[in-house]
């Protein structure tokens, strides 16, 4: 709904190497269409998956967003996790233009491979895309609130309901003013149901 709204988050999206599904919605909407995905992905689990892969081949981890504070806290707690993980650095930063060039100090100082990147969609999107060519990493990968519910400065749905897809109705309740954001859901299944209903026309025809 953001890339129908703004082309320049269009036009990123289309950049990416990887758009993985992050909603409920997403899974719906690809199933309803003849297009299922296997399963949602989510910064807040991937992190806690990618970061175990690392630890074995050693490769060096970035945490870079949040809060001032949250990475530190979220990198003492995978490590606590994965001991042998290399978390090279951490810093807060912001995607400001005047942030840029000590964030790329920082990185080129610390030679990480994957970078973390928690500044929120869809900044740290279109932050990732601006500098994709000049960070000096071999993956950089957005994952929105993941640092705030590893370091437990937030605190996930319980599991039976993000197995149930009921992730954005706790977020709601935790974070009220996410109602803004949610009034495009409406529209949005408005807009997958319109476009089956022209997909069985297509057929019969």
């Amino acid at each position: 709904m953001e890339a129908r709204r703004d082309p320049a988050f269009a036009a990123v999206l289309g950049r990416a190497d990887l758009c993985a599904p992050d909603g409920v919605g997403i899974l719906w909407a690809g199933r309803l269409l003849g297009h299922p995905f296997a399963e949602r992905v989510t910064g807040s689990d991937g992190i806690y998956r990618i970061c175990a892969r690392a630890a074995g081949p050693g490769w060096r981890i970035y945490l870079l967003g949040a809060a001032p504070g949250v990475a530190e806290q979220a990198a003492i707690e995978l490590v606590m996790l994965n001991p042998r993980l290399r978390i090279v650095g951490v810093h807060s930063g912001s995607p400001s233009d005047a942030d840029w060039p000590e964030i790329q100090e920082r990185l080129i100082a610390t030679r990480p491979e994957i970078l973390f990147v928690a500044f929120g969609h869809p900044r740290q999107d279109l932050w990732i895309d601006a500098h994709r060519h000049e960070l000096p990493v071999a993956v950089a990968l957005g994952v929105g609130g993941a640092f705030d519910f590893v370091a437990g400065v937030a605190r996930r749905a319980p599991l039976w309901m993000q197995r149930l897809g009921l992730e954005w109705l706790h977020r709601l309740v935790v974070e009220p003013w996410r109602w803004r954001r949610m009034r495009v859901l409406p529209v949005f299944v408005a807009l997958v149901v319109g476009q089956w209903i022209q997909q069985r026309r297509n057929k019969i025809r």
